[in-house]
């Protein structure tokens, strides 16, 4: 009866049962009364709530092809039928469409896009996620290897705080062929707004960064602040192989608590720090003060 008559609610509410019982035979079925429901040609209203609903059904391109039955002039409907678009490719993993739909979503709202924001995930309670849509664009470009697009594209535009911190940092990441001095350029503007945020997590992870290029004159900057966001394992790892810091490591590790400790990780005849090439632990609390 739901496939004969069930109208676009009722096959909405059939899906996720049949998602959540893993029944793939019914939900193929319903999958398929979706995709012919409301043949061409149909108002926009109707192309986008069908397509709306694939995707709640877990059928991205059958949500593709609906919306490929239509296509809205320039305006506030291009927009709708644009992002539509973007969670379809998105969810069907179809990287060219998905940066296809966002660069033209681009070209339609090019004074809004830097700032606009995209679901990425719905919650049970039906509050949304959302992310930035240039940095989903630069996402979508990078998984096609077109990693200077990407990172072109990041720097094209500032955002003050935490996420235009971010974003230099992923460009600088995206553009090793840039000058050593433009990379330490940006990456001292992403830090600055890290720590003027707060984000202390952030500015161990900025150090790094800077102190991975190959410049000394960038790892004596991250040695010299690590003690300032109380990263005492960071500056441990960055003394281990220089033999004038020793009194200067033996300090830190009086600092660190061993892993053999009691309530330690480490099993018996570990040693109690690991190898310099190990990665560094997540960032530990802000200090006291800036």
């Amino acid at each position: 009866m739901l496939l004969r008559s069930g109208d676009l609610d009722a096959l909405d509410r059939a899906c996720p049962p049949l998602i959540e019982a893993d029944d793939q035979e019914r939900l193929r079925q319903v999958q398929g009364r979706l995709l012919a429901i409301h043949p061409a040609p149909q108002p926009l209203p109707v192309v986008l709530a069908n397509a709306d609903v694939m995707l709640r059904c877990g059928a991205p391109l059958a949500a593709m092809t609906v919306l490929n039955r239509i296509s809205p002039a320039v305006g506030a409907e291009r927009v709708q039928w644009l992002v539509l678009q973007w969670r379809a490719a998105n969810a069907a993993l179809d990287h060219r469409r998905a940066a296809l739909a966002l660069e033209r979503l681009a070209a339609a709202q090019p004074a809004l896009f830097p700032q606009l924001g995209l679901p990425v995930l719905i919650r049970e309670d039906g509050t949304r996620v959302s992310r930035s849509a240039q940095e989903l664009l630069a996402d979508h470009l990078h998984s096609r290897g077109l990693d200077q697009a990407a990172g072109e594209l990041l720097l094209a535009s500032r955002l003050p705080g935490v996420a235009g911190a971010e974003r230099l940092q992923q460009a600088v990441r995206l553009l090793p062929q840039l000058p050593l001095s433009e990379r330490e350029a940006l990456l001292e503007e992403a830090l600055e707004q890290a720590a003027a945020a707060g984000a202390w997590g952030l500015v161990g992870e900025l150090l790094d960064d800077q102190a991975a290029l190959p410049s000394p004159r960038a790892r004596e900057r991250r040695r010299k602040l690590s003690p300032r966001i109380d990263d005492a394992y960071g500056e441990w790892l960055l003394n281990s192989q220089d033999p004038a810091a020793v009194a200067r490591r033996r300090q830190l590790e009086q600092q660190l608590r061993s892993p053999r400790a009691p309530g330690g990780h480490a099993a018996s005849g570990q040693p109690a720090f690991p190898p310099a090439s190990s990665p560094r632990p997540a960032s530990p609390s802000a200090p006291s003060s800036p």
